[in-house]
Order: structure tokens, then sequence, then C-alpha cells
């Protein structure tokens, strides 16, 4: 006989959990969590935009009871540390970038047992500040599961802690219900007809000054998420408390208390991080990567890891040198067997947390980690550039997040 999913020990976390972390989240991200006072007794499938590393326990402390979390593979391939978390909590893994059979099968179990399931659909933190791709197969999961859909808003956290960034700012930030979805109502609704309502819900736009977020160090690590300069084009940055260069041509940019943008002793034509960073993908989707098969974009040091899937990382070399081609990555370091990795027979790319890239190739997921300032992100979005002018699609503009 199959195990219960649900056990009352997670219960006894979760209110552990949050008679700790409800007096650390207000002091730490000035965050008013509002209740959902309507919530009776009840399982919900909660569905939230993603915009810092704590937003689980946002959405968390606005419910009673626990809640199970979809998370990625990358939460359950660290040891012992994994197996602590299934013990105490038992989040529903899914392999990241990939239809999941089993993540599926085991919402239903857990919601079938009466859990209360939260996934965030973008499945990635935003690093330009507005809600980003969604996959529309949410909206079928979310019929599967036939509970009702709660869409949860969390609004201010790009100011306080943007994806890119270490540290926090001192601001303001929300998070609360704002919509609740019967299965009544979406039975009466398309797949299509659901899933534009979770994006419209789900969707918000922080490329606006809309209050002061204090630190000093407001623009560092910001070239985690640039690549692209708007002089020099594809280039590297440097970030240094509040400015950001770039180590082509200098160019210097501000990052102020409002999040502005503004050039410093010269002009920059872009007023928040999302517009360049639109910019950035526009100038990506109009390369002919194809172009870039001799020399190598980017050459950068690395370790690398081979991630063994809800095991454990079997680390392959500390001090390796990844190249990134127009139509390939290319790994090679001492002790280890030159990796050549090909587009096209790479099946998925991603960046997890801050800056850390997976490719999985031939059964393989490869996990590099550099420095602090290292681009994961680039090395997605060239690898999509590719894929969708192989596949004969030059006009698309998915980039992989």
């Amino acid at each position: 006989m199959e195990k219960k999913w649900l056990r009352f020990r997670h219960r006894v976390v979760r209110n552990l959990a949050y008679a700790v972390l409800w007096p650390y989240s207000r002091i730490k991200y000035g965050i008013r969590v509002e209740k959902f006072k309507e919530q009776e007794d009840r399982p919900y499938f909660i569905l939230f935009n993603h915009q810092t590393a704590f937003d689980q326990f946002f959405v968390g402390m606005s419910f009673r009871g626990p809640i199970y979390y979809v998370a990625s593979e990358d939460l359950f391939s660290k040891g012992w540390v994994s197996s602590l978390i299934r013990w105490i909590v038992a989040p529903i893994p899914i392999k990241k970038q990939a239809t999941d059979l089993t993540a599926i099968k085991n919402c239903i179990r857990v919601s079938r047992e009466g859990g209360t399931i939260a996934i965030a659909p973008e499945g990635n933190r935003t690093y330009s500040g507005k809600t980003e791709y969604m996959s529309p197969a949410i909206a079928g999961l979310a019929r599967k599961l036939n509970m009702p859909i709660v869409l949860y808003r969390i609004e201010g956290g790009y100011g306080v802690h943007p994806r890119w960034s270490d540290g926090l700012r001192r601001g303001k930030m929300r998070s609360y219900v704002s919509r609740v979805i019967q299965p009544e109502e979406y039975a009466t609704m398309t797949n299509d007809e659901l899933f534009a309502v979770i994006e419209k819900e789900l969707y918000v736009n922080e490329a606006v000054a809309d209050g002061e977020f204090l630190s000093g160090k407001r623009a560092e690590y910001l070239e985690r998420a640039m690549y692209v300069c708007p002089d020099c084009g594809l280039s590297t940055f440097e970030s240094h408390g509040n400015e950001i260069s770039c180590k082509q041509c200098g160019k210097t940019i501000h990052y102020g208390k409002d999040k502005r943008l503004t050039g410093v002793g010269c002009d920059f034509p872009y007023a928040f991080v999302n517009d360049w960073y639109d910019y950035q993908k526009e100038f990506v989707n109009g390369l002919d990567v194809t172009d870039y098969t001799d020399i190598p974009l980017y050459t950068e040091a690395t370790t690398v890891s081979e991630v063994i899937v809800y095991q454990r990382k079997d680390s392959l070399c500390e001090e390796a040198t990844v190249r990134l081609y127009g139509d390939r990555y290319v790994v090679s370091g001492d002790g280890m067997d030159e990796l050549n990795l090909p587009f096209a027979e790479v099946t998925a790319v991603s960046v997890l947390g801050r800056n850390k890239l997976n490719i999985y190739h031939d059964g393989h997921i490869y996990q590099l980690k550099s420095d602090k300032r290292f681009n994961a992100l680039k090395y997605v979005n060239i690898y999509y550039r590719w894929k969708n002018i192989a596949r004969g699609d030059e006009n698309g503009e998915f980039l992989g997040l």
C-alpha cells in the first residue's frame, strides 16, 4: 500500500515556521502579507508570480495549514539536505524544462489526499521586474486537479530583492490573494480562456518608479542579467555599489533608489532594467548565431558537476573553462573529458537561482557554476535563439525565460 503524502508533522512544521517567519519577513522584507480569510476547510491550487527566493514563505503565511510546493529537481539533488527537506515539508519534485508526468501524478495524489498545492507558473524568478513567460499547460493541470484556483500576487519583490542581486533593499512589499476561480466557474471556460485569466491576474510589471528601495549596493551583480550594451552589442559588465559599467566601452549606468537607470556622464536610452532587458532580447533575436561557430562568443572559468537527479551532485572539475559558440557549448578542464555539447543534441538549458546553469544532454544534467559575476542567462538565450532558427522560426521571440 502506498504511503500517504500528507503527514501530521507537516502541519506542526508549518506552525513553528510561521511563528519565526512572520516577524522575520516583516523586518527583513518590509512586506505586508494579507491573510486569506475566506480559506475555509478545503484545499486549493495556488498559483503565484515569482519575484524573490522567499516567495513560498509569503504564500504560506497567507494560509492556514501546510502547503505542498512544486519544486525543481535541483532542490532534491543535495544529498542529506534534500532528504531532510522531503521529511519536514514534502515538496513535489518536478524536472525543470521538461514535461514531467510523474510530477503531474504526484499533484493529483496530493489533491486527492486533501492537500493544498502551490506552484509558480513562470518556473523562474523574474530578471526584469515583470512577470515572465508561463507555459499554457498550467491551465490543463489546474483542470485535472479540479480544485479551486487561488491566484496570488506578490508586489514590490523586485524592488526589494531582484533575482540578480545578493542583497536586499529597504522598501515595501505586499502579497495577497487577488482572485479565486471555483471549479464550476472554469468548467465553462476553454483552457485558453482559463490561461488568459491566470496570465492577467499574475502579471506584475515593476518597471515603474513606485517607491524607494534603499541600499548602497543597488546595482551590484546586475551583470548576471545584462550582457548586451546599446553601444557595443554583446559585451560583459561589472558592477560596484550603485553603478554598472560596460567593460568594452566604459559606459556607466546608475541604478537609482526608485529603480530608474541613468547614464553617468552620458545618455542612456532605457529608464528601467525591464526596458534594457527587452532591448537585449530584441538584439539576440536579431542575431544569426549560426555565424558564430568558429570563434567563441564567450570564454569563462567555471566549475562543472553532474546532477544525479533526486540524489546528489558529482563534481567533475573545479577549474574548468566553458566556451559558448553559436551552435554548441564546449567545456574542458584538467582531469575531465572534454564535453562537446552541440545545441542539436541538447534538450534544454536553464538558469537556477541567481546564476547556476543546467545543461541537459544525452540523459545527463551538467551544472556549471562560476564566480559571482557569471552571467548564465546568455547561455540560455543563445541556445534558444539557435533552436528557433533551426526549426525555421527565425522570428520566434521566446529565449528560454
